[in-house]
């Protein structure tokens, strides 16, 4: 029970035998024999056997100890660098989803303004005692004055935003 107990709880600690004798000042094959029950550590080298795999010695001495897998965290951290890659595919991609969407407002805010510009302001010349006219001639004023007054801000936010969010080598 004490040799499965010190290979259990040594492996659950992520250890070598190598690696637990150098904690303890002995050799490796000394850990060998108390494994394979060949051996057993006197009292002062199980305390140093306790203090090493930070266990009580009762635990060493009589509990079972069930093996608390290194596999298991392996998985887990593994299953942690998918979902971190995941969300970093997801970020990058919600980035140049904006990235390319914010080209395209700046593509259309120019549009307009290059439409507005060789129209001339139409609806100044238009004939505002016909009210279906007169109707359009307003709806297209309160546009082109808003736009020409907004435009240029979203303009430049969106262009902010393409420099923010472009792609950095």
């Amino acid at each position: 029970m004490l040799s499965e107990n010190i290979k259990n709880i040594r492996k659950s600690k992520g250890l070598s035998q190598q690696e637990l004798a150098v904690k303890l000042n002995v050799v490796r094959q000394t850990v060998s024999k108390w494994e394979q029950g060949l051996s057993v550590p006197d009292a002062d080298m199980l305390i140093a056997l306790s203090d090493a795999l930070e266990t009580p010695v009762s635990t060493l001495l009589g509990e079972t100890v069930v093996e608390t897998e290194a596999d298991s965290l392996k998985a887990i951290s593994e299953k942690l660098e998918v979902i971190n890659l995941q969300m970093a595919r997801r970020k990058n991609t919600g980035r140049k989803i904006l990235h390319w969407l914010l080209i395209s407002l700046c593509a259309a805010i120019m549009a307009a303004f290059v439409i507005l510009y060789f129209m001339k302001s139409p609806y100044l010349g238009w004939d505002y005692s016909d009210p279906e006219t007169a109707v359009l001639g307003v709806l297209f004023h309160a546009f082109e004055w808003s736009f020409v007054r907004v435009a240029p801000l979203i303009l430049i936010g969106a262009i902010v935003g393409v420099f923010l969010t472009r792609e950095k080598a």
